[in-house]
């Protein structure tokens, strides 16, 4: 029989064997028990039935964003507490805080040991992201005494009339604008309800510097929606940012910079020694003492003293009744033993 009869049949020619050769050699499975045989031939169906299976399911690979962080390896730094975007402008602050205004930064780095834990430990408490921290940082520098061109005061930088609708007491005597914490708790508040209005964190933080109404109107204007509790993503800053104010353009792209560097400093040769954190107990004076007077009775300086009461503006306590002053931990049972020996 030749090739041509061969194939009219559809045998191929490569199963035919020469008489001469005997049967046709069995493979290794072949030679297997039927139910062995069985058995592999089901397990190799699912393990290529679950290869198909995730190759289906494998979700397209995300393009390339259009600008890459030219700092080495800051992709892997962010811990994703806030929705973290490094674009051209965050990585323009994080050569400008590496760079010309390098010391300036590692200043805001040594006060952070000062309010950051306190400020966290409130951040935890109402499940807000961590790292609006560093909105007081951009805002401040984290000064309790620092003032803007624009008379906002105080760590969270706030003005006269923000500041009174949200409970902090401004007059004559006491400024709590400059109180650390008495400002992080209505900040915290005014923030929260940022968040509520926008849905989004950055928008907050946009509408913390500028206002609730320019931040509203430049959505209204990108048509992107918002307002009245609706959920917005976090990207929607970007696209209406060049429809806010100049230095809130600025503002997100700072914060988010301050934060990858403070929270990676040593990464970044950054090494400063923290400041000690802000802790005090408190003491009640009758109205009119002058915080010298603590001072003198505690035996401490009272520089010490004015730094844990920046928010008594007159470095007195209000007229009237008594008052709480903050002294250095441990010293407010020596101070009301000193005053009993003066009374006697």
């Amino acid at each position: 029989m030749n090739d041509n009869d061969e194939r009219r049949k559809g045998r191929p020619l490569s199963s035919l064997s020469p008489p001469s050769q005997g049967p046709p050699r069995r493979g290794y499975l072949a030679t297997l028990p039927t139910p062995v045989r069985v058995a592999l031939s089901a397990i190799g169906l699912l393990c290529v039935s679950i290869v198909v299976l995730a190759w289906s399911a494998k979700p397209a690979q995300a393009p390339a964003p259009e600008l890459a962080p030219p700092v080495p390896g800051i992709a892997a730094l962010i811990d994703g507490r806030l929705p973290v975007t490094v674009n051209d402008r965050v990585d323009y602050w994080i050569h400008e805080f590496l760079g010309p205004g390098r010391v300036r930064f590692e200043g805001y780095l040594v006060r952070e040991g000062l309010y950051g834990g306190m400020i966290r430990d409130q951040l935890r408490a109402r499940r807000m992201p961590e790292d609006l921290l560093y909105l007081a940082m951009i805002e401040s520098g984290f000064s309790a005494t620092a003032t803007s061109k624009h008379q906002a005061s105080g760590v969270w930088q706030f003005k006269d009339a923000t500041a009174q609708e949200y409970g902090l007491i401004v007059n004559d005597w006491v400024d709590e604008r400059r109180d650390p914490i008495r400002a992080t708790d209505a900040a915290l508040d005014y923030l929260e309800e940022l968040h509520g209005m926008f849905g989004s964190w950055y928008l907050a933080a946009a509408a913390y510097n500028a206002g609730p109404s320019r931040v509203a109107l430049a959505l209204e204007q990108d048509q992107t929606g918002g307002g009245a509790g609706g959920r917005i993503d976090e990207e929607v800053y970007w696209k209406i940012s060049e429809r806010l104010p100049p230095e809130t353009r600025e503002y997100v792209p700072k914060m988010l910079a301050a934060s990858l560097l403070a929270q990676q400093a040593e990464h970044f040769g950054l090494e400063v020694e923290k400041s000690l954190p802000y802790l005090y107990e408190r003491v009640f004076v009758p109205g009119g003492t002058p915080l010298m007077r603590v001072a003198q009775a505690l035996g401490v300086e009272p520089s010490l003293i004015r730094e844990l009461n920046p928010h008594l503006i007159r470095e007195v306590t209000p007229p009237g009744g008594s008052y709480p002053v903050r002294v250095p931990v441990g010293d407010s049972n020596r101070f009301v033993a000193v005053l009993d020996r003066q009374a006697d």
